[in-house]
């Protein structure tokens, strides 16, 4: 399918989740609308208005009775006519209502095909595509929060900003190169400089509006380390609320990695305790052993646990990944203080409670958290990549002033960069890529 042109065939699927629900829903989108409407319900109802039918096979069998809903062209969700048809939402019921369509003409459609009919038809970028799934696949509230501004446009529209202020940087630039007399040159020069500037400026806020928000899209995986009887799955209960993890008094309790999803202050983490570091000769615990490092090398943020009072040393940690040494059983050493210095250290009491609050700000902090006050854009790592690259452009645009040459094609590759963001410069492979991703009937 090119980019360019939107599919002429019908396609059909059931828009809601598997299994058993009081309503389930049949979406369908094409030229064939109006035939297929006619052959499971009779002919099409009036637009946009509830209307009670009967739904049948080929056959006349009556299948289900439910609402038909019918949204012409271009106003609907993928710019094609589409019709809804809203029947009890069993298993059974929704395929043979769904095989009624196949049989009338319509195709099953491909995952994410009504968004990308409707980023094809122009009804959505393809930011505002992938926030349809963002919003769907939302962990936490703030994340659906985020989601839904990016479907309303307002990733969007900050990099439609951008972009119209390189485009009336790039015609002066051009501007420049055609009428070069020396005494345009230098004004034009202090011109360019300042309002480079303001587009790196802009940028830079951008990106870090979008670097927060893929905290929230992704979550943040955070490892708990330490030897054992250190109280690491202690902390695990009292991070999560509950008692997730078996605590005992015996070293080497935990042997497999115990995975809980919480939130802190609405962002999506994924605390993960593990078996504790040390030599053993147990091969169970070694293998266990042999996982923590594993799931190390895949953490987002480390926490190292260490007694309070102990010496802060743990062996195989990943220099790379962010890390919070945890001071715990600080209820045994009163007057505790955790050590001062580059990392960031916490005394805590799992058992307690005391210092939590404090160690959940600091696991924030080292994972990049910010709270601001301002909105993010639920960005996803393509969005990120195209971003740096589009600062890396700028930056390279800031060194070759006044090669005016090599000063308008780094603008102009920059501008490459954030079309991508938009859609505007996509190639079909990396489309088929990203609505791959999404559920059928979406």
């Amino acid at each position: 399918m090119a980019s360019g042109e939107i599919a002429r065939d019908t396609v059909a699927a059931i828009a809601t989740p598997a299994g058993r629900g009081g309503i389930g829903i049949v979406r369908v989108s094409g030229a064939a609308v109006e035939h297929i409407a006619e052959a499971v319900i009779g002919g099409l109802p009036e637009p946009r208005t509830a209307t009670l039918r009967a739904f049948r096979d080929k056959h006349g069998e009556r299948l289900d009775e439910g609402i038909a809903l019918y949204f012409p062209a271009p106003h609907s969700y993928t710019g094609e006519p589409v019709l809804e048809l809203q029947g009890h939402g069993g298993t059974v019921v929704m395929q043979t209502v769904l095989g009624a369509c196949l049989d009338a003409g319509a195709r099953l459609a491909e995952p994410g095909e009504f968004t990308r009919r409707a980023f094809l038809g122009g009804k959505l970028d393809l930011a505002q595509a992938e926030a349809v799934a963002d919003l769907i696949d939302a962990a936490s509230r703030e994340a659906a929060r985020s989601a839904l501004r990016s479907l309303a446009g307002e990733f969007s529209t900050a990099i439609a900003a951008i972009t119209a202020q390189l485009t009336e940087l790039r015609a002066l630039t051009e501007a420049m190169l055609d009428f070069p007399e020396e005494d345009v040159d230098s004004l034009h020069r202090d011109d360019a400089a300042s309002r480079l500037g303001r587009v790196r400026a802009t940028l830079e806020e951008v990106f870090a509006r979008s670097r927060q928000g893929s905290l929230l899209r992704n979550g943040i995986q955070v490892v708990i380390a330490g030897r054992p009887n250190v109280g690491k799955s202690s902390l695990l209960n009292r991070l999560a609320g509950e008692e997730r993890a078996i605590v005992t008094a015996i070293p080497g309790t935990t042997r497999d990695a115990l995975r809980e999803p919480i939130q802190i202050e609405g962002v999506p983490l994924v605390i993960v305790d593990t078996a504790g570091l040390r030599v053993s000769t147990d091969t169970v615990e070694r293998l266990g052993i042999e996982r923590t490092q594993r799931e190390l090398e895949h953490a987002d943020l480390v926490l190292a646990v260490f007694e309070a009072g102990d010496a802060a040393t743990l062996e195989g940690l990943p220099a790379a990944v962010a890390r919070v040494d945890v001071y715990n059983k600080v209820d045994l050493r009163p007057g505790f203080r955790a050590p001062e210095g580059a990392r960031r250290a916490v005394g805590v009491s799992a058992k307690t409670g005391e210092g939590m609050d404090v160690l959940r700000k600091a696991i924030l902090e080292a994972a990049g958290w910010v709270a601001t006050g301002e909105s993010v854009f639920l960005a996803r790592e393509r969005h990120l990549r195209a971003l740096e690259a589009a600062r890396a452009h700028l930056q390279a645009a800031a060194r070759e002033l006044p090669r005016w040459e090599l000063f308008a094609e780094e603008l102009r590759l920059a501008q490459v960069a954030l079309g991508a963001i938009s859609g505007e410069l996509t190639a079909d492979d990396l489309l088929g890529e990203i609505f791959a991703r999404f559920c059928v009937g979406k």
